[in-house]
């Protein structure tokens, strides 16, 4: 029982409240999700704050398209949720594109074409670990080298965090979005 992950809840460590700190919070509150990171001061200084950054060469809703894409992909209601609630408005989407970046498909008209070669890569990433040479030109295209990189660190970051939050089991937050259904 003693290697349950679960959320840690504070007092924590010197060490751990000097990385905890650097999380974002919503309203104050510290994400269940964040806590379990707490489990391994060394994990949660790998974590995510520094993918979340004013300094991404992404737009925002370009961010989130890849967040929101990979958790679905990988069946993270948790993750998704919390991104749904928390940036789908200022990032602009629909209340159709935000159902499809779970239930649609990468050509869903919900998107521009941009939009489209960046769901398609995705799609891409997460099933096959690379981006399929139909989709890649277009990728190469609509993105520069930077904004590529990113994006690959996103959803790899991304997959991590669907693979903690499901192996963890993290219950849903209170305030979150739930998947559409199909």
């Amino acid at each position: 029982m003693g290697n349950i992950l679960t959320p840690v809840m504070p007092p924590y460590s010197p060490e751990l409240t000097a990385v905890m700190q650097h999380y974002p919070r919503q309203d104050g509150y510290l994400l269940k999700l964040f806590r379990v990171f707490a489990n391994s001061a060394r994990f949660a200084k790998k974590g995510v704050p520094n993918l979340l950054d004013k300094d991404s060469p992404l737009l925002l809703r370009e961010r989130e398209i890849v967040i929101l894409r990979t958790t679905a992909n990988n069946d993270c209601e948790y993750e998704w949720g919390v991104h749904v609630a928390i940036f789908a408005g200022a990032a602009g989407f629909s209340e159709a594109q935000i159902s499809a970046t779970k239930t649609g498909k990468c050509d869903d008209p919900a998107w521009d074409d941009k939009e489209k070669s960046l769901l398609a890569s995705i799609d891409d990433l997460c099933r096959a670990g690379t981006i399929a040479e139909e989709n890649l030109a277009s990728f190469q295209r609509f993105w520069t080298r930077e904004e590529q990189m990113e994006i690959m660190a996103l959803c790899g970051t991304y997959h991590t965090v669907s693979f903690v939050a499901n192996g963890a089991r993290v219950e849903l937050e209170d305030f979150a979005a739930r998947f559409p259904t199909a």
